[in-house]
């Protein structure tokens, strides 16, 4: 969401010139990010909650010092610059956002996680943008949005490798990973009573031998 917002700063007339379009886009997807993490908010668990009301409150602040630096310090050029830079650190975090999903359907070989549409959107959105923003000779668009049609191809490419594997769900790799930890605690076990059976044993043939003497002294007294 920051990304985006950051966007839509950099497009204002008195940020960037000539690119109204950038914060009309981005002013949109805003606010439709904003619906979707109040709609979490609501529905989600109270650790998550506090912990994502804690993230929110970290990114807000982020945006907010910002703007202000951008509104009170800067001028010009300088404030095109401060603000171009952040909207494209934070642009590229966005799009990097699926990384770990890619992660996971290379792990599991499954793609059940990472929906087609979404990764198709992702890839021509990014070079929808990427393309505008060369033809505008702006990096500030043309660079994140590069990663992100970069980022939205492998998403496709990994989509195309294994959209006929079903693959190891992350629960049923939970459950492998735990029936290993049980194989292992039993031979764990094994090892620790074959370790006392042997302990036993010599503690009994010593025994055995310090009897002996005294019993042969015994039977010649006899």
């Amino acid at each position: 969401m920051n990304g985006l917002g950051f966007g839509s700063r950099y497009g204002l007339p008195f940020v960037s010139p000539n690119n109204i379009l950038v914060t009309t886009i981005n002013g949109t997807g805003s606010v439709i990010e904003a619906i979707y993490v109040v709609i979490f908010l609501i529905f989600a668990e109270r650790k998550t909650r506090v912990k994502m009301m804690g993230l929110l409150g970290l990114v807000t602040s982020i945006f907010t010092m910002v703007v202000l630096v951008s509104l009170l310090a800067l001028h010009g050029q300088g404030r095109k610059l401060f603000c171009g830079l952040a909207a494209t650190i934070f642009s590229i975090c966005m799009y990097a956002s699926p990384l770990s999903i890619m992660r996971l359907v290379i792990k599991t070989k499954s793609v059940e996680f990472m929906p087609f549409l979404l990764s198709l959107s992702v890839f021509l959105c990014g070079t929808s943008w990427f393309i505008y923003g060369l033809l505008g000779r702006d990096p500030f668009i043309a660079i994140p949005n590069g990663c992100g049609s970069f980022l939205g191809l492998m998403q496709l490419i990994l989509y195309a490798i294994y959209r006929n594997h079903k693959g190891a769900t992350p629960a049923a790799a939970g459950k492998g990973a735990a029936d290993d930890e049980v194989e292992d605690a039993k031979k764990a076990a094994a090892a620790l009573e074959m370790a006392d059976a042997k302990t036993n044993k010599v503690a009994d043939t010593v025994a055995d031998d310090g009897n002996k003497p005294a019993d042969d002294k015994v039977a010649s007294q006899v």
